[in-house]
């Protein structure tokens, strides 16, 4: 008989001029970008954390703490492909990933394919697993102001 796990993930960041702006694995043009010790990628860490929560093991910053140097600007999808490793090994299979990003600006609809694609291929799952969704905050608060970008994520685990 199957067990399975849900898990959920959250992840916000801060705007900062002179910084590439990456969702998903995928850069985006913009005049600003993410603020944070690796690429700031907050879509993949919301998913990182919903992975790793969902098999009962610590979130991301307890992995790859912003304290590492070894973190530093690293590609957030070598944190996805780290983490669904992580799950493996306690027998799991990610069965799908469900996400939404709340972000004024830059418009990010795009690019979706894109990132499903990315997140797809660093989880190693295939594409029809993973959802990327996108809404604005309506003016409202820090991320309404275009002052950050957050994201929130769903999984579902299962192992024999």
């Amino acid at each position: 008989m199957k067990q399975f796990r849900i898990g959920n993930g959250y992840d916000i960041h801060q705007l900062a001029e002179g910084r590439r702006c990456v969702l998903g694995g995928v850069e985006i043009p913009s005049d600003r970008g993410l603020l944070g010790h690796s690429d700031a990628d907050c879509l993949t860490h919301a998913v990182c954390d919903a992975l790793l929560g969902a098999a009962g093991l610590p979130d991301i910053g307890h992995h790859f703490p912003n304290t590492d140097e070894r973190y530093r600007a690293i590609d957030s999808q070598v944190l996805l492909q780290k983490s669904a490793a992580l799950i493996r090994k306690q027998g799991f299979e990610i069965e799908n990933i469900d996400t939404t990003l709340i972000a004024e600006n830059p418009r990010v609809n795009p690019y979706r394919d894109r990132m499903k694609a990315v997140l797809a291929a660093s989880a190693g799952v295939a594409e029809d697993r993973i959802g990327v969704k996108a809404t604005t905050n309506e003016g409202i608060d820090d991320i309404g102001r275009q002052r950050a970008i957050a994201a929130y994520a769903v999984c579902l685990l299962s192992r024999e």
